[in-house]
């Protein structure tokens, strides 16, 4: 079977996008999609995503982790998938579209290269010692750290991902250090099991765990630095509840082809 694809990133977060309209690919398997996904013998990335129709809403967004298993919600994947909806002519500037964790709202450039995507309302966050656990569509650890220029995410992040409180469900470990005038996050990603250049529900988590953190509280715009690039969050924070929560940044389109699977 010959399946089209483009391939898009979003601040280095990288995924395969496939229209699904015409439901042509349900027959496809976690291992199939664990092979699109593998980056030495497939196209590569760090999820796949199905554009569907869904009564109600302009397209459904169905994502799948690199491992093939079907994953939480995906920040960076949902601004992708956007850019991908604009690209097909489904949407113009604004759209709203159903993810596993509910409906969306998106803003979108004329030239389809920024997104602006509204994540769902947060009124819980608990500790973990020092950290931050939280869920932002997928579940995050928050943890500040100093030097994280240096710090082996990968062995730091999969020992806590792997540690008796969170191994059976897994958690997504994301690391911070305040830099003042913007905070600089790397994650180590469930579903991936490794290092990411993004994580957008990861951002979130932690532009809304350092207000917390803070005391801070009205309309917060927290700039971000990842591995992959620039993000920004806006939101609303009463004291207690999160809301108008948006997770702002660029979604790109890399290149398009077919792969036989």
């Amino acid at each position: 079977m010959n399946i089209p694809f483009y391939k898009y990133q979003g601040a280095g977060n990288d995924f395969i996008l496939i229209d699904n309209r015409k439901k042509e690919y349900n027959q496809l398997n976690y291992k199939d999609i664990e092979k699109i996904c593998d980056r030495r013998f497939g196209v590569g990335g760090d999820g796949l995503m199905l554009l569907q129709e869904h009564p109600g809403y302009d397209f459904e967004m169905l994502y799948f982790n690199a491992d093939g298993r079907p994953g939480s919600m995906c920040g960076n994947g949902g601004r992708c998938i956007v850019a991908f909806a604009k690209f097909l002519g489904i949407i113009d500037i604004k759209t709203d579209f159903l993810a596993v964790d509910g409906p969306h709202h998106a803003k979108i450039t004329a030239e389809g290269n920024w997104v602006e995507l509204q994540m769902i309302d947060v009124d819980h966050i608990s500790q973990d010692g020092e950290a931050y656990v939280l869920n932002t569509g997928s579940p995050h650890y928050v943890e500040q750290v100093t030097d994280l220029e240096r710090l082996d995410v990968y062995l730091e992040g999969k020992s806590i991902r792997n540690n008796d409180t969170y191994k059976e469900q897994g958690i997504n470990v994301n690391f911070i250090e305040d830099k003042g005038d913007h905070l600089f996050v790397r994650t180590f990603e469930r579903g991936v099991e490794d290092e990411t250049y993004a994580c957008g529900t990861g951002v979130t988590a932690v532009a809304l765990s350092m207000a917390k953190h803070k005391g801070q509280s009205g309309h917060i715009s927290t700039p971000i630095k990842v591995l992959g690039g620039k993000l920004r969050i806006e939101f609303d924070y009463d004291g207690d509840v999160f809301t108008d929560i948006f997770l702002c940044g660029p979604a790109e389109q890399v290149f398009a082809g077919t792969i036989d699977v």
